[in-house]
């Protein structure tokens, strides 16, 4: 799969300076570490870390800035709802 050509996290599709200081508390700081992370750990990290608890669109907005870092392709952040919706009925998502 092809690489993001990607340089900074706030070049990522889907990234607002409230996305970007939620990396920064979660201590990421390039497309390379964001690549390596998973959205289940970084949504639950980030409703620890701040004491409270995320919109569950928060974790697909992970999803998908981790997928384009990882391939590249950059998709909207709802496409990967309705797996995330799937995956709260059958009771894999994290719960807080």
């Amino acid at each position: 799969m092809p690489r993001t050509s990607v340089m900074q996290l706030s070049q990522l599709r889907n990234i607002s300076k409230a996305m970007l200081m939620d990396f920064d508390v979660l201590g990421i700081t390039s497309v390379a570490q964001l690549a390596g992370q998973d959205a289940d750990e970084l949504y639950t990290r980030i409703n620890i870390l701040t004491g409270a608890r995320h919109d569950p669109c928060v974790h697909d907005t992970y999803a998908a800035a981790i997928h384009q870092a990882k391939t590249g392709e950059a998709l909207n952040w709802w496409a990967f709802t309705p797996l995330r919706k799937e995956r709260q009925q059958l009771g894999s998502f994290p719960k807080l």
